[in-house]
């Protein structure tokens, strides 16, 4: 999802400033991307809120809202954070929304909360919370080390003990094709290239995703949002300098290398495809790509979306052909590996997610 995006990978811009902004930026990063240790009885309102920030959304656009009530948080969508270019039918939207859930409710049961959810009629969820006794198992201690990571892997085959773990925890509504053999890999890495080609020809899609780029560690930190360069292996560059860049550096030949040199370098591939083209299926699917993506890093995987051929509807339809249901949507893919860390995006605070 929704996600990205691989396409600001496609080569190093130029340092500018960033000696100055790093300092800073690592701090907020080094302050987000935790668990808070609490202690002391009372319901864990903020800290819930902002261990389920922490989940994957496209673009990093943060489409969320939260409402809290006495042992209840509502997770609503935010329309004003659409991306109707790249998501025309709120797919991804959803889809974050579903991952938020998800990680609400792992790092409940870590607090010692269950949360029981329910999915309202406007698309967002009302999750209502119990005491349990605290279970800060494998997943939950997963949720600050998620990410995604876009640059190559190391080609290290993944276990087939691993590969169960992970094929166990998408649950039966939503299913899982896991793409491993070369051939396979290759046809699946011909459809990531024709999605990508058509967005690239899209100056609407360019004009979007130009939009949630941050150029630089000064305006990620301002905004707290988006698509750090850093954050996607590239170098950082003002906003006047990268965006006169952008398209000179993602050509469709550029791009089309790296992408096959990244799926290349990846060991596996999955894709999602939920029950119906409904709000709820997809929130569903974010839901169970989150425990599949929580389960890798605690396995010591990375992960990375490669949604170009969901994104695009005549790849998407070649791609449900390929996978044999025809009648279905495909609704993510991703592939998973061994590689780096590199630098985390941010997340907004999240007393400024909250809805009185």
């Amino acid at each position: 999802m929704p996600t990205r995006r691989a396409l600001i990978t496609a080569a190093p811009l130029l340092v500018a400033g960033c000696s100055r902004c790093a300092s800073p930026y690592d701090e907020a990063v080094r302050s987000l991307w935790r668990l808070p240790d609490l202690s002391g009885g009372g319901f864990p309102a903020m800290a819930l809120i902002g261990a389920a920030a922490l989940a994957a959304n496209g673009h990093n656009t943060q489409p969320w809202r939260f409402k809290v009530e006495p042992r209840v948080i509502e997770i609503l969508p935010d329309p004003t954070r659409r991306t109707p270019v790249v998501d025309p039918d709120n797919h991804h939207l959803f889809v974050s929304l579903g991952c938020a859930l998800e990680t609400l409710l792992q790092a409940g049961l870590g607090y010692g909360w269950a949360g029981e959810p329910a999915v309202l009629s406007g698309g967002g969820v009302r999750v209502v919370f119990s005491s349990v006794p605290a279970r800060p198992d494998a997943l939950f201690q997963a949720i600050p080390h998620r990410a995604s990571t876009r640059t190559p892997y190391d080609g290290t085959p993944v276990d087939a003990a691993t590969l169960r773990r992970l094929e166990g925890t998408v649950g039966q509504s939503v299913g899982l094709r896991v793409v491993l053999d070369g051939d396979a890999r290759a046809k699946l890495s011909d459809m990531i290239v024709a999605g990508n080609d058509a967005q690239l020809a899209d100056p609407a899609f360019m004009r979007e995703l130009a939009a949630w780029i941050r150029f630089d560690a000064g305006e990620a930190l301002a905004r707290r949002d988006g698509l750090f360069t850093a954050a996607s292996g590239n170098l950082a560059a003002p906003r006047w300098l990268g965006q006169r860049l952008l398209p000179l550096v993602m050509t469709r030949r550029s791009e089309a290398d790296r992408l096959r040199r990244v799926v290349a370098s990846s060991p596996g591939l999955a894709i999602f495809t939920g029950p119906a083209e409904t709000p709820e299926a997809w929130i569903a699917v974010g839901r169970a790509f989150t425990r599949f993506a929580l389960t890798a890093t605690a396995e010591g995987l990375k992960l990375a979306f490669m949604n170009q051929p969901v994104e695009d509807l005549s790849t998407r339809r070649r791609l449900a052909a390929w996978l044999g249901e025809p009648a279905k949507r495909p609704d993510l893919v991703v592939r998973f590996g061994r590689g780096p860390d590199l630098p985390r995006s941010l997340r907004r605070p999240s007393r400024d997610l909250l809805v009185s």
